[in-house]
């Protein structure tokens, strides 16, 4: 077996799969010329955010706190502050595609609040990610039996299998809203549909195989 022929391939799987998650930004701003109104007003719309989340359960799968900033505009002359800015965002994990759109138009729909997004991929454990694993097994057992046959040989025996890795597109976006300047309207948003974005999914393997001794000739 040691001095068996041996044949190399590489197994190669390339998938467009939908995606499973969507992700989105939605960042809440306030500025006056008083610090504690600018707390006070980022505060108010920042809970009126997390309000609209609240509703939205369970199409809202996760939901994390990003970057809070609050900070002095001043003159170019000097150091004088004539008002104060500040933000707060909050990235959102929605898995009910059917609920996105209109809930991207209700939080842009809301007092000096930005949304963007969406960003669509898969889960970490999403079976798209087994599925191209085993088809990539499945290629490289292929052309081994092809060359094999070439031959006029046979496989015989596995002696290595390497995993080259899976690898996913980073995550697609599109903008899909703007936030208003002005205060809450006061019907309903208009709706929105969004197309999800095919997500690739692409697998790699190495392997080496023995063959019986080829017919040579």
């Amino acid at each position: 077996m040691a001095d068996a022929p041996v044949v190399a391939v590489r197994g190669e799987a390339y998938r467009e799969v939908a995606p499973e998650v969507a992700r989105f930004t939605v960042t809440a701003t306030a500025r006056d010329r008083g610090r504690e109104t600018t707390l006070a007003r980022l505060a108010e719309r920042a809970a009126a955010v997390r309000v609209l989340l609240d509703r939205a359960e369970p199409a809202v799968e996760r939901r994390e706190t990003g970057q809070l900033r609050v900070w002095p505009e001043t003159k170019r002359s000097g150091e004088r502050v004539v008002a104060y800015h500040g933000s707060v965002s909050t990235t959102v994990t929605v898995g009910d595609f059917t609920a996105l759109g209109e809930l991207m138009l209700r939080l842009a729909d809301q007092d000096q609040v930005q949304v963007a997004g969406p960003w669509w991929s898969l889960r970490p454990d999403s079976p798209a990610y087994r599925e191209a694993r085993h088809a990539a097994i499945a290629d490289a057992l292929a052309r081994a039996r092809e060359y094999a046959e070439a031959l006029g040989a046979r496989i015989t025996g596995l002696l290595e299998l390497s995993d080259s890795g899976v690898s996913a597109a980073p995550p697609m976006f599109a903008r899909a809203a703007a936030g208003r300047g002005g205060g809450p309207g006061g019907g309903a948003p208009p709706e929105l549909e969004l197309d999800p974005q095919p997500q690739p999914v692409q697998a790699t393997v190495e392997a080496r195989f023995t063959i019986s001794e080829p017919v040579l000739g």
